[in-house]
């Protein structure tokens, strides 16, 4: 009969586990912070392009829309680039939500949310009802490949930030933070109505929809901020 005999923990391996945890907790407290901005990085780029691009008024014209003309990479890159950081912050809240409700749908979603501003930033709209400067007023007879790709590409998030807000609300509520759970159900109703409202043909439409993401952003960026903390 033999025995096998573990061989004994020096300081050295106890010193390079300690390193491994340590490590692996600041890169997920990194992918948490790059779902943090993600959002927020969005929409303060689009208002500042808002604020300063000739002929656009946010009443008639989707933020998206400002894709298109000269300056049209700046947004762009805008969407690429938060989808980029959507896209990474999804594994944070993977691994800090692992076990709990939600736990695995949640970062699913938050990970097509990324890459669906991927899509809808290199697949453009159209230059439509007088934007950019220059172009005829109203929509356009046709679109093009790529502007059926945009629309598609934004459902695809839109309804992936509205699930995720439900979803989030049902997590937070079986982990007994009632007031957070009914702060994640509003949100996503505000994004759903918004989205409702402009499909429509109500008056303002872009506004509402604008308006939505930008809650289901700050909703989303202050969840990754709240494990962020515990991480």
């Amino acid at each position: 009969m033999t025995t096998t005999t573990r061989p004994p923990r020096t300081a050295a391996t106890t010193g390079r586990a300690r390193t491994a945890v340590h490590s692996n907790a600041t890169d997920t407290r990194t992918l948490l912070a790059c779902a943090a901005v993600a959002g927020p990085l969005w929409v303060a780029v689009s208002v500042a392009q808002v604020l300063t691009r000739e002929g656009f008024e946010p009443t008639r014209h989707p933020l998206s829309q400002l894709a298109t003309g000269s300056l049209g990479w700046l947004q762009i890159t805008n969407f690429v680039i938060a989808g980029i950081l959507a896209t990474a912050g999804a594994t944070g809240l993977r691994r800090v939500m692992r076990g709990t409700a939600g736990g695995v749908a949640v970062p699913r979603l938050v990970r097509t949310i990324g890459v669906g501003m991927i899509a809808a930033g290199l697949l453009t709209m159209d230059p439509a009802d007088g934007f950019p400067v220059g172009t005829p007023d109203g929509i356009p007879e046709s679109m093009s490949w790529h502007a059926y790709g945009h629309m598609a590409a934004g459902s695809v998030t839109f309804f992936s930030l509205i699930a995720a807000g439900y979803l989030l609300g049902r997590h937070f509520s079986r982990l007994g933070n009632r007031r957070l759970a009914v702060v994640c159900r509003v949100a996503a109703t505000v994004k759903l109505t918004g989205d409702a409202w402009a499909m429509s043909g109500g008056a303002a439409g872009p506004v509402t929809i604008a308006t939505g993401t930008t809650v289901m952003f700050a909703l989303l960026a202050y969840v990754a901020l709240h494990y962020r903390r515990t991480a």
